[in-house]
């Protein structure tokens, strides 16, 4: 007997139906109200890092912690109890929990549907990792625009005078004939020479600057870079090797804040090798990254001083600024997917580690 069109109808919703629900970005969990799971979908297991194996058919508890678990019981049992949709339909935001252990924060909405008199509870679950991240980043470019302006107002009050104390300084020492004030004169310029230093990198720190995206030749770059630097090199016994696969040339970003990325962690490894060494400088790709590596031998970063190493005004330097590497932070976590690292042990020397998209080159 040919099956009627309502029933082809109906059967052809849930086949869409069911598409649907397995292949959305949501979590989808189906329980009743004992708690067994009937719907876990291809999301929910990317989300949660359980296989659907190890939770249909089982309680719900398997994949949520004992504090969450008892709150949803007490939920579901108000609901069977006085059909009173308290939390069907509201979204909220929870904490949840991976396979892993590892905590995320998500979005949880509820609805109820009732099959035969028996109710059925679907949870649907947003993984808002991604989100939060990006209202963090935008939050904190907010911040740092508005103290930006703070401090390049008073930095703009604070160069004046100090050009003038400078400048007067200098008029003196040449006309200065005693030894003693020639020292003196010669302290103050070179104390105002370190603040107007220092006033130009807390600008630079704290403008936020507009970005350029092009494909960026790392060979070329460090070759720039490296070249002016060729004299200190060989008076201080420094090797440099440079590696850069071809496959790994080409990285997203851009060139002029990269090239003051990685000259100042050349310049930082430069200063670490007093007794001379080799520094290798090497890139290699990764997949849909290109990994950057600056490795020194000098005298490594103790374990103490590298969890404070990329904090505004740290410096392990006599006359360093501590901002030099927070700059370098910063440039790099503005370009999309990138990261800097450090590897060092007291002694053994420091490897700085940058991670860039990495770009196909650019047709001739």
């Amino acid at each position: 007997m040919p099956s009627s069109p309502i029933a082809d109808c109906k059967s052809k919703e849930f086949s869409i139906l069911s598409h649907a629900v397995e292949n959305t970005n949501e979590a989808f969990v189906t329980i009743d109200r004992f708690h067994k799971v009937y719907v876990f979908n291809r999301a929910a297991e990317k989300i949660f890092g359980y296989s659907r194996e190890e939770v249909i058919g089982r309680d719900l508890g398997v994949i949520m912690s004992p504090e969450c678990s008892r709150n949803h019981r007490g939920a579901v049992k108000r609901y069977v109890e006085t059909r009173v949709p308290r939390r069907i339909g509201h979204e909220t935001e929870i904490t949840a929990t991976r396979k892993s252990g590892d905590t995320f924060p998500a979005s949880i909405s509820f609805s109820v549907t009732e099959v035969d008199g028996e109710p059925y509870f679907t949870a649907i679950v947003r993984d808002l990792t991604e989100t939060k991240t990006l209202q963090e980043k935008i939050a904190a470019a907010e911040r740092l625009a508005a103290l930006g302006q703070v401090v390049a107002e008073i930095a703009h009050e604070i160069k004046n005078p100090l050009m003038i104390i400078g400048g007067l300084a200098g008029q003196l020492l040449r006309v200065s004939e005693g030894s003693k004030t020639r020292e003196k004169l010669g302290i103050i310029s070179e104390e105002v020479n370190r603040l107007e230093g220092l006033i130009s990198e807390i600008r630079e720190y704290y403008t936020p600057r507009q970005m350029s995206n092009a494909a960026v030749d790392l060979a070329d770059m460090f070759r720039r870079i490296t070249e002016p630097l060729e004299d200190r090199f060989n008076s201080a016994g420094i090797l440099l090797e440079v590696s850069i696969a071809e496959e790994a040339r080409w990285v997203q970003g851009d060139r002029e804040r990269l090239k003051q990325v990685f000259l100042n962690l050349v310049k930082n490894a430069l200063e670490a090798m007093r007794n001379g060494g080799t520094l290798k400088i090497s890139a290699r790709a990764d997949e849909d990254m290109v990994e950057i590596r600056i490795a020194d031998e000098g005298g490594g970063i103790s374990e103490k001083d590298k969890e404070r190493l990329f904090t505004p005004f740290f410096t392990t330097k006599t006359k360093g600024t501590g901002l030099g590497l927070c700059v370098v932070k910063r440039i790099v976590e503005e370009h999309r997917n990138g990261s800097v690292s450090v590897e060092s042990e007291g002694g053994k020397g420091t490897v700085f580690i940058v991670r860039l998209t990495h770009s196909p080159a650019p047709s001739e």
